[in-house]
This record gives C-alpha cells, structure tokens and sequence, in this order.
C-alpha cells in the first residue's frame, strides 16, 4: 500500500511538473504576443532566431543567370550588327563638308550710258539671246556715222595715190629719157659752138669781125652751160626707182588709213552692238542692281546670270581620298529636300588643298608648326535623279558618298 501511493506521489508530480511547465511558455507567448512590435524592431536587427534561420535558408539557394544571359545576348547581336555595318561600309567616305556649285557668269556693260529699256526681273529665267538691258544707242550712232565718213574720205585718197602711183610710173622713166635727150642735144650744141669758137680764131682779123668772134665765144659759153644744165636734169630724173618707190609708200600709208578707218568703223559697230545686252546662256537672274533709268559705267556689275548646270563641290579630308579616283559612283543626299537622292560620279580631284589657294596660304616654314588635316576639294556631276520641279540653287548643303573599288 505504502509503495503504491509514493508511486501515486511521484506520478502526481510529475504531472504537475509537466503542467507547471507548459503553463509558463504559454505564459511566455502571450508575453511575445504583447509585445510583437518591440520584437518586430529588434528582428529587423536581427536578433530573432528564427528570421536568422530563414535568412541564411535564402542566401543557400542558388542565384538565377537569366540576366546575365540576356546581357550576353544584347552584345553579341550589336556586336554582329556593328561588323555588318562596318562590313557594309568599309569602301565608302562621306563628308557633311559638300555643296552644289555651278556656272556664274557676271553681267557687266561694255560701254556707258543710259538704260532706255529693262526687260528682266529678280530670279526670272533666261534664255540665250534674249534681249535683256537696251543703253541709250544715240551716242554711238553718232560716232559710227563718222567713223564711216572718215572711212571715205580714207579710201579716196587711197584711190587718188593709186592713180599717181600708175603715173608715176610712166612719167619718171619718160623725164630720164628726156633729160638724157637733152644732154645729147646739149653736148653737140656745145660741140658745134666750140668749133665755131676755135674757126673764129683762128682766122685772120681781117677776115671775120669782132662781132662774129664775140659771137662764137658768147655760143660757146651757153651751150656749155645747156650742157651742164641738161646733165643736172639727167641726174634728177635717174631717181626713177626712187620717184616710183614714193609714190607706191603713198599708197601703203593710204591703204593703212583705209584699214584705220575700217577699224574704227568695226568699233563703232560694236560699240553700237554694245548698247544691247543679252543673254550669253541659259539660267536664272540673281543679284540684279540694275534700274530703268540708271546710267550705267562701263565694267559695273549689273546682275549675275547662273547657268543650269550644277555639280557637288565636296571637301574631303586628306586622309579620305588615298583610294579616290575619278568615275567613282557617288550617291547624294541633298539636305533641302527630304528624301531627294541623286546619284553621280567624281570627275575630278583638286590638286591642291583648299587652304593652299587660299588668299593667305599658310607659311608652314615659319613659326611654330601645327599639323592640320587637310580639305581636298572634289568635283563630282551629278548623272541621275534631277527633278525640274526641285530646283538646285547654289550652295546647297549635300551629304555625299563615294563608293570606292
């Protein structure tokens, strides 16, 4: 009996053991229940077990390589467009340095005067011939009515020296052919006269008189001095060829003054021409300072005329143009007009660089020397895709690629 009630003892108390402990943790948990926002913050710091366990359940779990993947992707597809790209423009050059270029031809007066007539306006166009500015022609129809009247009287003189050339011609040998005939006929008077002389005498005085001898000596005497005279003459008509060679310079000068004459004829022409300005091209009037009524001097500039022809001047850098060469096809993009694209080929390459022609070209010899890239100026003509109804003015900006081989 004594063993079975410390056995009913000892189970007795260990059950109220038991009991006594799960009384104190719910005890405990309603404490952690009264208290859960304290427990929240010092969880948040850490100090509850169990988030701590739950933390280092996630870092043990593996890191997912989605991203990683999708970044590896992205560069692998820019790196395979840019070498396409690069692929596909590794035998083109371009610059944003080009524009459209052309033909101006400056419109300038030859003589001065007057406008008496204005047929043209701001940006019209033109057609070659076209009477475009008449100058008050009175003027120089006026200096042409005398350079024909001088012209005229020039070719009547000229007439008149002709004449006496031919006559001179004839008469000059006919006067030497005189002369020496009258030498002739001087020399036997002379010689007749010096007999006549020497018989009077000679003879006895009683047989002549002094009369016949003073006759005889004063015959002598003048037929000596016809002699004289007539080989005077001779002398001055052997000037033939020289008598003839004047006569034939007076023609020459004659002939020259008709051909001086002529000359200012022809300059009053034109002169006269002058007076009526027209179109030497096709294209377009730009920069007109002309007025009806101006009086315009001879070399001012009056308006430009801009010829339809147009090419692309593009300055590439030095470096750029090693593997040019001229029919190289080009393709243009004429920044004016969205989406207007025009194709050509270069013509040409400049040999020298822009700054070289320049109004200063740099002296690299002096100084201190800084190396600058170059601009090479190209010429390209345009073949393909003009439009009339887009008209390409002068310095339009331009985006040109050359194709190279």
């Amino acid at each position: 009996m004594a063993s079975e009630e410390e056995g009913s003892e000892e189970a007795g108390g260990h059950e109220g053991h038991g009991q006594t402990k799960e009384r104190g943790n719910q005890d405990k948990r309603k404490g952690q229940d009264k208290g859960g926002g304290k427990d929240n913050d010092t969880g948040k710091d850490g100090d509850d077990p169990q988030d701590g366990e739950e933390d280092g359940k996630d870092s043990d779990k593996p890191r997912s390589k989605k991203p990683l993947i999708i970044v590896a992707a992205v560069v692998v597809v820019l790196a395979i467009a840019g070498f396409f790209f690069w692929f596909a423009r590794r035998n083109q050059v371009s610059t944003d340095d080009a524009y459209t270029d052309g033909n101006v031809i400056t419109m300038v007066p030859r003589v001065s005067g007057y406008v008496v007539q204005l047929n043209i306006n701001d940006n019209v166009h033109v057609n070659k011939g076209d009477l475009l500015v008449r100058i008050d022609p009175r003027d120089y129809l006026t200096a042409q009515d005398q350079a024909q009247a001088a012209l005229a009287l020039a070719k009547a003189q000229l007439d008149s020296a002709q004449q006496a050339l031919r006559i001179a011609r004839v008469q000059y040998p006919a006067q030497l052919v005189s002369a020496e005939a009258q030498q002739q006929a001087a020399a036997a008077a002379l010689e007749q006269a010096e007999r006549q002389y020497a018989r009077q005498h000679e003879v006895d005085r009683r047989a002549t008189t002094q009369e016949n001898i003073d006759a005889s000596t004063s015959q002598q005497l003048s037929s000596a001095a016809s002699l004289k005279s007539a080989k005077a003459q001779v002398q001055v008509a052997s000037l033939v060829p020289e008598q003839i060679r004047q006569a034939a310079t007076t023609v020459a000068e004659r002939e020259a003054q008709v051909k001086q004459a002529e000359a200012q004829l022809a300059q009053a022409d034109l002169n006269l021409s002058y007076t009526e300005i027209r179109a030497p091209s096709d294209g377009f009037v730009t920069r007109r300072s002309v007025q009806l009524g101006d009086y315009l001097t001879a070399g001012a500039t009056m308006f430009l005329i801009v010829t339809p022809d147009v090419w692309v001047t593009a300055n590439f850098k030095e470096s750029q143009i090693g593997r040019m060469r001229p029919g190289d096809r080009v393709d243009l993009e004429i920044d004016a007009y969205s989406g207007y694209r025009l194709s050509g080929h270069v013509q040409s390459i400049q040999y020298g660089s822009g700054s070289r022609f320049s109004a200063f070209p740099a002296e690299n010899a002096t100084g201190n020397f800084v190396k600058i890239v170059q601009r090479i100026p190209v010429k390209i003509v345009i073949d393909r895709g003009l439009d009339p109804d887009r008209p390409l003015p002068l310095g339009l900006s331009v985006s040109p690629v050359v194709h190279l081989p």
